[in-house]
């Protein structure tokens, strides 16, 4: 199937609305929308996603991004693989069925290694599509359905834990007037509102009006091409920094607490998100400022015990070498490009969760929190 051709929205957006990373129209039979981040924020590209390669390659070249974004596209990218799979038929035996949905989920798990949504949503939709083919034949459209269904609900589920994530961590900023974060952790990178930014918008919503000191986050300045413009699009007041420039505004005293997002979790708090995110940490450490982590429950993998385990996903070099089209390094100098590190839970004054605050952060008091609603964790209890 050959991709339909991409339709740019509107370059503007009103302010306070809130950006839409993802999104289905229609019923089962209908399409997957994605909004192409790698081009804000200059433009507002919006485009289909007419079969599951084109969602594998949106997720791989991060056109949609974030750890809880990824995961909705997924979830909705297992629909659109099926529609592929069963075009042309109206029913199919029950192991023809569940083998199809099996390559479709084994595939789109290939796409990016480290954020945890991405294989969290993927598990949600296995288990609802192998329910879906329970009988002996599987008709097309319960299949579709029940798959559609499961994928809305992934996404509405986000959408209420953003909300909640920003109620929790607004308690946490009460006292600051400067905020630091780190790569992009608002409604770009979830369903809407964010995780970390959730906080900061949160506080602007009860009239607590932050100053956000955004990191410009390299290679790839999601802090400079997103965050800025999400902030910018809700009024928030805020400066663009270098990454580097970080130490020096902590020493100035502009910023009394750091929250950034993370795309997986383990079991004793320690957090992978964007790399630079793990000298952040120690930095705040060395100027006594707390330290923050927003995120869902479903970026935590309880099945690692440690940060040690999570895969660390390794880039492009031209990512550095050739960043946005421009040579910027010798030809033939050897590059080390990861995109995330892992921010040690000694680190961290608190993870912000749509469940509460989890505060000290150990095993003990991640379980704590999360273990009651184990049925969130499919698979890494």
């Amino acid at each position: 199937m050959v991709p339909s051709t991409p339709t740019a929205t509107s370059s503007q957006t009103a302010r306070g609305a809130a950006p839409r990373s993802v999104r289905w129209e229609g019923a089962a039979d209908g399409q997957l929308w994605l909004l192409d981040q790698t081009r804000l924020p200059a433009e507002l590209f919006e485009f289909p996603c007419p079969n599951v390669q084109t969602v594998w390659e949106a997720i791989r070249q991060l056109k949609v991004r974030g750890a809880p974004a990824i995961g909705i596209a997924a979830a909705y990218g297992v629909v659109t693989g099926m529609q592929e799979h069963l075009e042309s038929v109206s029913e199919l035996p029950s192991a023809a069925a569940q083998s199809l949905l099996d390559q479709v989920c084994d595939y789109l798990a290939t796409s990016r290694p480290t954020a945890v949504n991405l294989f969290w949503a993927l598990d949600r939709m296995r288990t609802a599509g192998t329910t879906a083919c329970a009988t002996k034949l599987v008709k097309r459209e319960d299949l579709l359905q029940r798959l559609l269904q499961t994928a809305v609900e992934i996404h509405a589920e986000d959408r209420e834990m953003c909300h909640a994530i920003g109620r929790n961590g607004v308690e946490l900023l009460r006292s600051a007037q400067g905020v630091l974060t780190h790569c992009n952790a608002g409604g770009l990178a979830t369903a809407e509102y964010g995780t970390a930014l959730a906080a900061i918008f949160a506080a602007q919503d009860a009239g607590h009006l932050l100053h956000v000191y955004v990191d410009e986050t390299r290679p790839l300045l999601q802090g400079a091409r997103l965050t800025a413009w999400e902030l910018q699009q809700r009024g928030v007041p805020a400066t663009l920094i270098c990454d580097s420039m970080a130490a020096q505004v902590m020493r100035e005293g502009r910023v009394q607490a750091v929250i950034t997002g993370a795309d997986r979790i383990a079991a004793n708090g320690d957090s992978a998100n964007k790399i630079g995110t793990y000298g952040l940490a120690v930095l705040a450490a060395a100027h006594g400022i707390p330290f923050y982590i927003a995120a869902p429950s479903s970026t935590f993998d309880l099945s690692l015990e440690s940060g040690e385990g999570i895969p660390i996903e390794q880039r492009a070099a031209e990512e550095i070498t050739e960043g946005f089209g421009r040579r910027t390094a010798p030809l033939g100098i050897e590059v080390y490009n990861p995109a995330f590190d892992v921010t040690p839970a000694k680190l961290i004054r608190a993870i912000i969760t749509e469940q509460g605050i989890i505060s000290p952060v150990t095993t003990e008091n991640v379980r704590r929190q999360l273990q009651p609603h184990g049925e969130l964790l499919p698979g890494r209890n």
